[in-house]
């Protein structure tokens, strides 16, 4: 089992993007919610501050990019896909 970083539990906050990206790519807040209770890694990202998390979703890879805010204690939900 992989070790989540201390900031996994925090209450989690969406985007407008993510919000956009969640009616355009057919999926719910509960179904990020499952996707992130049965993600299988957790790495940094690209950008500095944010962490990309693997994970499936109806059969499929799908990366859900995170990016923990440490003086609000919450973990912004920047947007989720599909992996090709």
């Amino acid at each position: 089992m992989p070790k989540w970083p201390d900031w996994w539990d925090w209450e989690l906050e969406f985007t407008s993007h993510l919000l956009k990206r969640m009616v355009d790519r057919s999926f719910t807040e509960s179904d990020l919610r499952q996707m992130l209770e049965v993600a299988s890694e957790v790495r940094h990202g690209a950008e500095p501050g944010r962490w990309v998390v693997e994970t499936r979703h109806n059969g499929r890879g799908w990366e859900v990019i995170l990016e923990p805010l440490e003086t609000e204690h919450l973990v912004l939900v920047v947007t989720a896909y599909p992996c090709e």
